[in-house]
Formats: structure tokens, sequence, C-alpha cells
């Protein structure tokens, strides 16, 4: 069985909303201890547009899974375990709040 190292909070945004992204990713990492990686402003890896990747600890996950659909502001954010297996973290053991995105998967082969 597989263990789960840390999660991934991804948080979309387009050109335009990146201050709002660097806001809630703040907020994040101030209430929830998560480190906040670059921002990106446009689609890098399987992430289908501009994002910022916050990794959380296992065990305040579910205090962020709590906060976020109320706190998001309206970004889209995905969300998954790292487990080690990149493809099923990225498409079977994934968490959406707001509208799901298609990812560019295809790097997983």
């Amino acid at each position: 069985m597989a263990s789960v190292s840390d999660f991934h909070v991804h948080l979309y945004f387009d050109p335009q909303e990146v201050d709002l992204a660097r806001t809630v990713a703040a907020e994040v990492a101030e209430r929830f201890g998560a480190s906040v990686g670059h921002f990106h402003t446009r689609p890098v890896g399987p992430h289908p547009r501009g994002s910022v990747q916050l990794t959380v600890a296992p065990d305040r996950f579910g205090e962020v899974a709590c906060w976020l659909p109320l706190h998001r502001r309206g970004l889209t954010v995905f969300a998954h375990p790292s487990t080690g297996d990149d493809r099923s973290d990225h498409t079977k053991h994934v968490i959406w709040f707001g509208p799901s995105e298609p990812l560019a998967t295809a790097m997983f082969d």
C-alpha cells in the first residue's frame, strides 16, 4: 500500500488573477504551514494554465481541505497526494475545488 509523503495543492489562475492567487497562497502558508512554490503564469507540466503549488503536510491537509472551499476566492484548486506514482496521483487520487480542468497527462506515459 502506498503512503502519502505530502499533498500538492495547485491554485490555478489566469494572468490577471496572479495577485489573487498570491493572496490565497499566503493565507494557506500562514494558516497551515504550507510551502509556496513558483508562480507560473503559463501552463507547466500537466497543468492547463497558470498555477502555483502549495505543499501541505499530510496531518494538515484535512484542515486545508475544510478551509479551501469557502476561501479559494473563485480560483480553481487541484489537489493530490504525493505517493511516488505521478500518473495515479494526477488522475486517480485527485480532489477539485471549483470546476475541474483537463490535465496534460501524456507526460506520465
